[in-house]
């Protein structure tokens, strides 16, 4: 079905990476006494008396376990700036204008590679992208994908927030629409959860539900979960199926892998940087609690099939490991995909094998759980 007229019809980060942080022996390697010498005395947690755990200083190896192509992206520096956190508006817009040039080239790259063709035009005053590749598998000809790109809230504006979107055009073989939805700091919470529900109503009206999926990664991983709870509380139809990868499910940050991931992950590296300052900015006084805002308090039961994607090395590993769990815990069909060595959203990396083989499987899911 092709989109109708009154609809008015990834994000890979591109900055280098590094990690220089290092992990330890399994402790069950080393003898008690070289144990105390090498690690100082734990110190105990003031949340919760329990003892926290001191690891020495250790370099931190690129796997061999991985693709070549893969090792390249493990082994990059740290992304320069990545605790510059902008200190008003204006440097807000300006980091904005920053990630949309970083990506320039990959978004063209992607779109010759898989020869897309890519239309600008709004749903419900919503900028939108409809991205269609140049064969569209027979069995998705009425299916259509939504797409809600990361960023924290705040980066990757226009086009430069399609790339996943456009990935899964060509890998996929899927018709995909891309939201070019309203960020912080001129839009903070709720603008974008409503831009994304607008269009979503606005698709509602030329495709039926059980032939549509959502998807998107970080900041869109998060929205993707905030729209179907939005969609139930406002009695809206579901999608046949969800993809939200390395969800910032939870913005106050409690998850396992913020703490023992952070200076592990060459992507975001630490909540201390801009991701987490974002994060502020987009929540502006909301209670961080709440569920449209940090989909992990939120209710999952009735919630379509999902597949989650996240990495190794992934500072929300956690918040990935944790939405699956509670999805299971509400007996939904709920699958869990965890790539080795990537950090946040590394998946997303064009033209890396993983990348391939991430797509797959979540294209696979999608041709398993939407309607012909």
């Amino acid at each position: 079905m092709a989109l109708e007229q009154n609809s008015a019809s990834a994000e890979r980060d591109t900055v280098t990476r590094r990690t220089l942080l290092a992990s330890a022996l399994a402790a069950a390697a080393l003898p008690s006494a070289a144990r105390a010498e090498d690690a100082p005395p734990a110190t105990a947690s003031a949340a919760s008396g329990l003892n926290s755990r001191r690891i020495p200083a250790r370099d931190l190896p690129v796997p061999k376990t991985v693709s070549r192509e893969l090792q390249a992206v493990i082994g990059a520096p740290y992304p320069l700036g990545w605790d510059d956190i902008p200190q008003d508006a204006t440097a807000w817009k300006d980091l904005a204008f920053k990630s949309a040039a970083s990506v320039a080239n990959d978004i063209a790259a992607i779109g010759k590679h898989f020869d897309l063709q890519i239309e600008k035009t709004a749903m419900a005053g919503v900028p939108v992208f409809v991205i269609t590749p140049p064969e569209i598998a027979p069995a998705n000809r009425d299916r259509l994908l939504l797409h809600i790109h990361g960023g924290g809230f705040v980066l990757f504006p226009g086009e430069a927030g399609a790339g996943e979107g456009m990935m899964m055009a060509g890998y996929g073989k899927f018709r995909v629409v891309s939201i070019d939805y309203r960020m912080a700091p001129d839009f903070p919470f709720p603008a974008a959860l409503e831009d994304v529900t607008a269009v979503w109503r606005v698709l509602l009206a030329s495709y039926e539900p059980s032939r549509m999926a959502i998807f998107g990664t970080s900041a869109g991983g998060a929205l993707t979960l905030s729209t179907i709870l939005r969609a139930k509380a406002e009695g809206l139809p579901l999608p046949a199926a969800i993809a939200p990868g390395s969800p910032c499910a939870d913005l106050t940050w409690a998850g396992d892998t913020v703490e023992a991931n952070a200076y592990v992950d060459n992507s975001l590296v630490a909540h201390t940087g801009w991701v987490g300052a974002a994060a502020t900015l987009y929540a502006g006084t909301h209670d961080l609690t709440n569920p449209e805002l940090s989909p992990i308090f939120g209710d999952f039961t009735g919630f379509p099939p999902a597949i989650l994607t996240s990495g190794t090395r992934d500072l929300l590993l956690s918040d990935t490991v944790r939405v699956h769990r509670k999805l299971r815990q509400a007996h939904v069909d709920a699958r869990l995909q965890v790539f080795e060595g990537e950090s946040h959203a590394q998946f997303l990396t064009p033209f890396v094998p993983e990348t391939t083989e991430a797509f797959g499987e979540i294209a696979h899911f999608f041709d398993a759980n939407l309607s012909s």
